[in-house]
């Protein structure tokens, strides 16, 4: 059975090893932690309740120095730090710009923040001016760290967007844009050399939304017990691993096939979008994505690989465009949960 699925904006996840303060964290789940609206609580008072939620990653789109002090020796807490993408040109083009960037950021940090990734920009590729710079700004920033003399494990990468991707319907066809395969392949090549995956955001909502009638509800929320895309031999069983192996294939095209995926967002709002939006879809798509990511089957192309993953999002922020933007959370901005997902 074939299905066309719209490619769209994504979120999260990862096979990922990283020691940070003698401590080795695999298959860990993490939250971003966005920051667009006027009502939240102290990062002091956010990062305690992911340590009380037992929530290992936290991913933050830009350097903001309350929560990277809220971080300081958060044992238990690795970080993921995103850069602005209105500065990747500067980091690009300026060696000096990407040193005083580490040196403000990390430098003052990273001893005592287990910092894991540095993400050069967030859904650059494949529309945005920046897209031709990134390869070049990733190369800078780890050059900074060098400079800067920062002893750590610390991977710097960068964020993709699923419509990247000109073609993702089968799997095995997937390609990018032409615009895409030229940036992405000078960043495979980046990401090759230093061992780092490239991050995706991965939205099988927003695939399902807009089509409805061809996509079915339980292969978005993982709940269908019988495959729904048979691709030559491989069978699946969800739309994730469908988006996810349509970007394997596309890698494979241009030839960077040694970089692994790792899926920075991802998420089912509760509101915004009836009937296809509602806290039981939000919880259904949420626990069941975590629980196949845990059990480290991996995909059907690339199977028992065990990933991290960060879940979006931990509030709804109302600073966003009204609908379904302001209803990722998992938390309001009181704290109190929108509905029940973790254990705290």
């Amino acid at each position: 059975m074939a299905l066309f699925f719209p490619t769209t904006s994504l979120l999260l996840i990862f096979i990922f090893s990283h020691q940070i303060l003698h401590i080795s964290v695999f298959g860990a789940v993490g939250v971003n932690y966005g920051l667009n609206s006027d009502n939240l609580p102290k990062p002091s008072e956010v990062i305690n309740l992911y340590e009380r939620c037992g929530i290992n990653i936290v991913r933050i789109f830009e350097p903001n120095h309350e929560v990277l002090d809220a971080l300081r020796c958060k044992e238990n807490l690795v970080l993921w730090l995103g850069t602005r993408n209105e500065d990747i040109k500067g980091f690009a083009t300026n060696q000096e710009v990407a040193d005083a960037w580490v040196n403000a950021n990390v430098v003052p940090y990273y001893k005592d923040v287990n910092i894991a990734y540095i993400t050069v920009g967030n859904e650059v590729v494949p529309g945005d001016a920046a897209t031709p710079f990134v390869a070049k700004a990733i190369q800078n920033i780890m050059q900074a760290l060098v400079n800067a003399d920062v002893q750590s494990d610390i991977k710097v990468t960068t964020v993709v967007a699923m419509t990247a991707l000109e073609v993702s319907s089968p799997p095995s066809a997937g390609a990018f844009t032409a615009i895409a395969a030229r940036a992405m392949k000078d960043i495979g090549s980046v990401l090759e050399s230093s061992c780092a995956p490239i991050l995706m955001n991965v939205y099988p909502y927003f695939a399902y939304a807009s089509n409805p009638q061809q996509i079915p509800l339980s292969y978005a929320l993982f709940t269908s017990t019988t495959p729904v895309v048979v691709d030559g031999d491989l069978e699946y069983f969800n739309l994730l691993d469908a988006m996810v192996d349509s970007f394997y294939t596309a890698l494979e095209k241009i030839g960077v096939e040694g970089v692994r995926i790792g899926i920075s967002e991802t998420g089912w709002p509760s509101k915004g979008n009836e009937p296809f939006t509602s806290v039981d879809n939000a919880l259904t798509y949420n626990q069941n994505f975590v629980k196949h990511v845990s059990s480290g089957v991996g995909t059907p192309k690339m199977p028992n690989l065990q990933y991290d993953i960060v879940l979006f999002e931990m509030f709804n922020e109302d600073l966003k465009s009204p609908g379904v933007e302001q209803n990722f959370g998992f938390f309001y901005p009181n704290m109190n949960p929108v509905y029940s997902f973790w254990n705290c």
